[in-house]
């Protein structure tokens, strides 16, 4: 009969590798550094090879070492994250969750999202970090972070929770006094208020339905590096801007903005939760994805996720 596989082995295996020493692994474990020792002892003498080259100032991996970490280290990170949940689920959620947004979103829509969260979970403590730079996720130790954007490929495991729409606005005074564009050939003449984390560049493209795609470049009266200070310019009538339906659709209900050009649409972004790859996710950050996830469902400015 096959021996079962030595798994509290290989997890200390996992996070010695992660932490570069049997010291460090045998606190960071709350163990002694002998069990530490004895466990990378047992497996190397179970698999007659060694894992790790040791000399008196540094341990590096094998060969064989660096060809088992990954699967070594998903078996530390799901035995951590299955006692998590179990445990969380015996009892109140509790802990902290560390959240990375972009400002102008963080503060209209997550900041008012989360006080019903913390009502019912009120052990749990939230760290929200609202800015526009592209925060490093995993170097920064969040646990999630809202992305607002076409999400490029990554290590990161994104979540699309909806559509978000870019609308080309400005003012019933700036189309009274400069006219309504009806092609994007016809912003030449116009004035952009620019956000400048975009990635839509100088050239702004827009797409038809039968008259296919065309980019234009439009002069810039203004930029910004956050999008909701373009807000009082647009209302002003100084200019156009392509602003996400939601920092816009409050001033459309209202009329102090008004739409242009709507048979030429603008690639659509979406709303992600990112966390990051390969570790455990305690039931808390779970929570809070899944509130996030059906609370901006219902927010008037979301459309249907795309495929």
């Amino acid at each position: 009969m096959p021996r079962l596989p030595d798994l509290e082995a290989w997890a200390i295996f996992a996070k010695v590798a992660e932490t570069g020493s049997f010291a460090k692994a045998a606190a960071d474990l709350g163990v002694s550094q002998p069990t530490i020792s004895k466990a990378i002892t047992r497996l190397e003498t179970r698999l007659k090879t060694s894992l790790f080259h040791r000399t008196s100032r540094r341990m590096s991996l094998t060969a064989s070492g660096q060809a088992s970490l990954e699967r070594a280290a998903r078996i530390l990170a799901e035995g951590e994250a299955v006692e998590a949940e179990i445990s969380e689920q015996s009892k109140s959620l509790r802990g902290p969750i560390r959240i990375a947004a972009p400002m102008s979103f963080g503060i209209s829509h997550l900041a008012p999202a989360v006080p019903a969260f913390m009502a019912e979970h009120p052990e749990v403590t939230l760290d929200l970090h609202f800015s526009d730079e592209l925060i490093d996720v995993v170097a920064q130790g969040f646990d999630i972070a809202l992305r607002i954007s076409s999400l490029p490929d990554s290590s990161l495991l994104a979540r699309r929770l909806c559509t978000v729409r870019l609308l080309l606005v400005g003012s019933p005074e700036y189309f009274e006094r400069h006219g309504r564009p009806s092609h994007p050939r016809e912003l030449a003449q116009h004035r952009a208020l620019r956000y400048v984390h975009s990635r839509l560049g100088e050239a702004w493209r827009f797409v038809h339905a039968r008259r296919g795609e065309f980019a234009q470049v439009v002069p810039t009266a203004m930029r910004v590096n956050n999008a909701e200070g373009l807000a009082p310019a647009l209302r002003a009538g100084l200019g156009l801007a392509l602003q996400p339906e939601f920092l816009a659709w409050e001033d459309l209900q209202s009329g102090a903005l008004q739409t242009c050009m709507d048979d030429w649409q603008v690639p659509s972004i979406a709303l992600h939760i990112v966390t990051p790859p390969g570790r455990a996710r305690p039931a808390r950050v779970q929570a809070l994805i899944d509130f996030l996830a059906a609370h901006f469902a219902l927010a008037p400015w979301a459309r249907e996720p795309q495929a």
